[in-house]
């Protein structure tokens, strides 16, 4: 008989890590850069509350290979393989297969070509230890099934039967593995079961939210943490709230040490994947990337994966703990690294971790970028960058603040000064709607808006083209859905405004931001109206905002990527009275004419061209620069740019052929 994987429903947790493990496994053990890259060959599948895991049976018969006309799929070593140089992804596998376990996928393989190819489970072929499936299952759900342990455990069936020996649903039972005799460790099950409540952190009273911008939320308390750190199954070495993170941070290894009440060591795993872990805790969008994956997160809640790394980082940087790269050894090499946002802040946390002098130019008088000129302090306290600053201070980091590449230093000096040039400027020019009037006074575009707020807040000057704008007494119109609309929206009502009203043209479902902060800005007194475009900035006589013209929509079908866009309602038309009206529809990445100058090319949006998945990583045309976060991606999130930074940075090293002190 050939092999086969089989899944026991009644053990399966449903957490994806045969899926991650699936993965790494075809891939040299490393995550995928991009997640069009994860196919696993087994697949967990979902239903009334009960799952499992489909795979293929590599059936005896083999339908699969009965289908294929070109001699693709073959019988080897007792499975069932498929040959990807012959596969024509025709896909009569697919449609043969009785237990939707074929799959043809296509990839672009370069001049606008593609290659289909279908993936089914191979058994790891040639991997030592057999299916990564099998070896990863953290509740022993899957087996490996041969001829031997297929009649083991048909004799223990009978045995069962005629014994009445207890069943798996009463608390244990027996399985057969290659053969062998093993008891199934059913305390997974039984612990997803008993799980306790999900519990999110407190927040100040709402009375002293709308007048200040102290942080809204309040850090885990000892017990808040450890209570919540129980809660995770840690499902498989490589789970799914890690493969879901960019950076892959090592989520259950840090929380199982938060159990065990081991802060410092928790917080050194943090840093080897997160140079900002306090950042990130307080401001990623959790909701969408490791908790959106975690295993709890229909039945009970998801972990609070992001509060728990804040509680992490905010109780071993209390405690003095420090980043320590006393067995560091420098070497001969100096790099420098325009702009001093998240990206740039990654990039140069790995080089100096193995050795190599870097400093970072930035225009702005603090580190962090948009984190701390475009976040607002209610959500990310401003003194967090000052603090991280000392600490990369002290790593050897430099830093040269209030220094405009291009306008205060050319870029052709830092080339002739250093080995390579990293470039993580972000993106800061605001996209517009194309209204009519949408220059008149009174019309704000969102991050200038935000970048001035913030230096009131910390006593900054302002400068002309980012000017101080007060939004009291005033009736603020924030056109946009996504988080930085809620930003402005939130600012607003901080400064006093007599009515905020967020517009957009699609529904509340369709809203690309946090659901969160929706939440957070109705509860502080927001307005919204969903379903309306904005059609015209409506001018008084002084030639000032005195309201929008709109329309009002309906959503239609969905397009091709699955969302729906909005179809104009006829004769619906109505004007909303504003005396202010803020722009936050997102961002362009800012002309950059010294880039072009030294030979690096840019897309037709403007964004930076570099060699994402090549040995040397993220390096542009000019083999002396390289790029990441959102001037080569276009504006995204955090964790996404930092992920670049370090991509960037090891794209670096190989470059300079510095030898590595530190893998991570």
């Amino acid at each position: 008989m050939n092999r086969f994987v089989i899944a026991n429903a009644q053990q399966c947790l449903g957490c994806h890590a045969c899926e991650v493990a699936c993965v790494m496994s075809h891939n040299d053990e490393q995550h995928v850069l991009t997640a069009e890259r994860f196919l696993p060959r087994i697949r967990v599948i979902k239903a009334h509350n009960r799952r499992n895991a489909v795979t293929c049976r590599h059936c005896e018969d083999a339908p699969c290979l009965k289908s294929c006309p070109n001699g693709a799929i073959a019988r080897d070593s007792e499975s069932i393989q498929v040959d990807q140089q012959r596969c024509i992804g025709c896909k009569s596998c697919e449609v043969a297969c009785p237990f939707g376990a074929m799959q043809v996928v296509t990839r672009p393989v370069g001049h606008g070509q593609v290659k289909a190819s279908a993936l089914k489970c191979d058994l790891c072929a040639g991997r030592a230890a057999g299916p990564a499936c099998v070896e990863n299952c953290p509740s022993g759900a899957l087996r490996l099934i041969s001829q031997k342990s297929l009649t083991d455990l048909a004799q223990a069936r009978r045995l069962r039967a005629a014994t009445q020996e207890i069943q798996p649903w009463h608390g244990s039972a027996q399985s057969y593995q290659q053969g062998q005799t093993v008891t199934v460790d059913l305390r997974k099950v039984r612990q997803m079961a008993a799980v306790g409540p999900r519990l999110d952190p407190d927040k100040i009273a709402l009375a002293a939210r709308k007048r200040g911008f102290d942080e809204l939320y309040l850090t885990f308390t000892p017990p808040q943490a450890a209570s919540q750190s129980e809660r995770c199954l840690k499902c498989g070495e490589h789970s799914i709230c890690e493969w879901n993170c960019p950076l892959h941070n090592h989520i259950p290894q840090w929380i199982e040490l938060v159990k065990q009440g081991k802060v410092m060591e928790a917080v050194e795993i943090s840093h080897q994947t997160n140079c900002l872990p306090e950042i990130t805790g307080r401001v990623c969008p959790q909701d969408r990337l490791c908790e959106g994956g975690c295993t709890l997160r229909d039945e009970s809640g998801a972990v609070t994966i992001g509060n728990i790394e804040r509680f992490i980082s905010e109780q071993a940087l209390a405690s003095g703990w420090r980043p320590d790269l006393s067995a560091v050894a420098p070497v001969d090499r100096h790099v420098a690294i325009i702009g001093a946002g998240p990206a740039g802040l990654a990039c140069a946390d790995i080089l100096a971790r193995n050795g190599v002098r870097t400093t970072v130019y930035d225009r702005h008088p603090e580190i962090g970028g948009l984190l701390t000129f475009g976040i607002p302090a209610f959500k990310l306290d401003k003194s967090l960058l000052a603090r991280r600053r000392e600490i990369f201070s002290a790593m050897g980091i430099e830093f040269r603040l209030n220094c405009e590449i291009g306008r205060d230093i050319p870029l052709g000096q830092l080339l002739d000064e250093h080995d390579a040039v990293f470039i993580g400027v972000g993106t800061y020019r605001s996209m517009k709607a194309g209204l009519p009037n949408e220059e008149a006074p009174g019309v704000y575009d969102a991050l200038p808006f935000l970048i001035a707020n913030t230096k009131r807040l910390m006593g900054l000057p302002e400068r002309d083209d980012e000017p101080y704008i007060d939004m009291a007494g005033k009736h603020v119109v924030v056109l946009g859905g996504g988080d930085t609309a809620m930003d402005c929206v939130r600012t607003s009502l901080r400064h006093g405004a007599e009515r905020v009203t967020c517009a957009y043209r699609r529904d509340e479902a369709n809203m690309p931001g946090s659901k969160k902060e929706v939440k957070n800005a109705r509860e502080e007194g927001a307005g919204f109206e969903f379903n309306v475009q904005p059609l015209n900035i409506e001018l008084d006589d002084a030639g000032k905002v005195c309201g929008i013209r709109m329309l009002r929509t309906r959503m239609g079908e969905p397009d091709a990527e699955g969302r729906r866009r909005p179809v104009p309602v006829e004769g619906s038309e109505f004007i909303m009275p504003a005396d202010a009206v803020v722009m936050a529809f997102g961002f362009h990445p800012h002309a950059m004419p010294w880039l072009e100058e030294h030979g690096v090319t840019l897309d037709d949006w403007g964004r930076i061209k570099a060699s994402v998945e090549s040995q040397v990583r993220y390096q542009t045309s000019n083999p002396k620069i390289f790029a990441g976060g959102d001037a080569v991606r276009g504006a995204d999130l955090v964790v996404t740019a930092m992920a670049e930074g370090r991509h960037a940075a090891h794209g670096i090293l190989h470059y300079l052929q510095v030898p590595r002190q530190w893998l991570n």
